[in-house]
């Protein structure tokens, strides 16, 4: 459980994340893959790079992107050392399971507040883009989208040998 909980945690903190590096990457040549870990960087640098954002455009971006990032700072902080304390008690300790759900309360909250900030943030950086690119970029998503579809069909044509999906 608690190894599932710190994977969630990574995914989202690299999906919250992400834009930063798209702000970064605009513009820069990173090589196949963007020059860093994490397909979806790059498929994010790699559609706004496709966008021919003007300087205005990725200045914009960025200070929205930064903006997002030291609002919730304080709250992250709160909820690692949350975290911390709760992976420090013996599941034996007097008051674990009111920490646990405590715990819990707090991941859910901040479950929910990614969430809302991710939204916020994707109709904000939206409005940054001319109606030209925000056409673009609809077509680019319908196209992942239906990349995506396609490797489903593929995978469930192809199931993988010796393997387990559970994990």
């Amino acid at each position: 459980m608690r190894k599932n909980i710190t994977l969630a945690l990574a995914m989202a903190s690299a999906l919250a994340l992400a834009p930063f590096a798209i702000a970064a990457a605009a513009g820069q040549d990173g090589g196949p893959h963007g020059g860093g870990h994490g397909g979806h960087r790059h498929e994010f640098a790699d559609a706004y790079a496709k966008l021919n954002l003007s300087d205005a455009q990725k200045a914009s971006i960025k200070q929205i992107m930064q903006n997002a990032f030291s609002q919730t700072k304080t709250q992250r902080q709160n909820l690692r050392q949350q975290r911390e304390a709760f992976e420090q008690m013996a599941p034996n300790a007097s008051g674990y399971q009111a920490a646990a759900t405590a715990l819990a309360q707090a991941e859910g909250a901040a479950a929910t507040a990614r969430v809302q900030q991710r939204a916020a943030i994707r109709a904000q950086v939206y409005a940054v883009l001319s109606p030209a690119q925000q056409a673009q970029l609809a077509t680019m998503k319908a196209d992942r989208q239906a990349r995506h579809q396609q490797w489903e069909q593929f995978k469930a044509q192809h199931p993988a040998s010796g393997s387990s999906s559970a994990q």
